[in-house]
């Protein structure tokens, strides 16, 4: 059975992991903050840095905060390219820049590494029950060995093209979160001061043609003020921004994420920066 390093335990990572170690895989961790892996010690090997983690790996796999990090982890003086086995099969998991996932697909294969951008959509629930969205760029053939374990993750794999396109295919994802979000928001918002109850309201539209993920997850979290992180505001900003940028770069205007980016920023500078996505009603309350 293949060997794998994860790095990376936060909301997302820790649930992802505990469903390769439950299947029978041995598993290395590696994460900053190693309180987050706590709950993984009797289970997986918790490595105290990112070289003793990945000497003996077949396969890596990260799940990290922000493109700086990825890059940081892969390409770093200290990072797994310097320190991995040759033809070790690398996967990013992280919502990040597809321009980078393309300049360390090229960086891996001069170290004689392959690597593979896998970011997910489904949030902490889905991290939890195995229930994610997968969407890969890279080569084929990589794509087919690791599929066992995305299986082991999520329901709906999809492989997507070349390196970079499943950071461009999680971009248009979350284009359409950003637009589902602030809809949900939005509607409460109108259904609260229309004098109608809101619950009867979310639970009439929830099975017609507005119904969805966000309608049927946060609506309900948006009308108890439930505003736990399935995940964070300001992780959301980083994927807006990064939408905005590989916008300019294709010279295309995106108004929808546009105007949803600047209702985060605006939360973010009032503090709810650790809330989750579904506190985006606070931009339409605070009148």
């Amino acid at each position: 059975m293949k060997k794998i390093t994860w790095i990376g335990t936060g909301v997302m990572g820790n649930g992802m992991v505990s469903h390769l170690i439950n299947a029978g895989y041995p598993v290395n961790v590696y994460t900053r903050s190693k309180e987050k892996a706590e709950n993984l010690k009797d289970k997986a090997t918790v490595c105290d840095t990112i070289a003793d983690a990945v000497k003996d790996a077949d396969i890596v796999i990260s799940m990290v905060g922000y493109p700086k990090d990825v890059e940081s982890v892969y390409a770093g003086a200290d990072g797994v390219f310097n320190n991995v086995k040759k033809g070790t099969l690398c996967i990013d998991m992280t919502t990040s820049s597809p321009t980078l996932a393309e300049k360390l697909y090229v960086l891996a294969q001069s170290h004689d590494l392959r690597m593979l951008d896998a970011p997910v959509s489904g949030g902490d629930i889905g991290a939890k029950n195995a229930t994610l969205s997968i969407m890969v760029g890279g080569d084929q053939r990589d794509f087919d060995e690791a599929s066992e374990l995305f299986s082991l993750m999520g329901k709906s794999i999809t492989h997507i093209g070349k390196a970079g396109a499943g950071q461009h295919c999680k971009m248009a994802n979350q284009i359409v979160v950003a637009g589902n979000i602030a809809a949900i928001s939005e509607s409460m918002h109108y259904a609260q001061n229309a004098g109608v109850d809101p619950n009867i309201v979310l639970q009439a539209i929830s099975g017609g043609a507005a119904g969805s993920w966000q309608v049927s997850n946060n609506g309900p979290k948006i009308l108890k003020e439930n505003f736990d992180p399935g995940f964070y505001i300001h992780h959301f900003i980083k994927d807006l921004t990064l939408v905005e940028e590989e916008a300019g770069k294709a010279g295309i205007v995106l108004p929808v994420a546009h105007q949803v980016l600047e209702l985060y920023h605006q939360l973010l500078d009032e503090g709810y920066g650790q809330l989750g996505t579904q506190a985006l009603i606070k931009a339409y309350k605070k009148d």
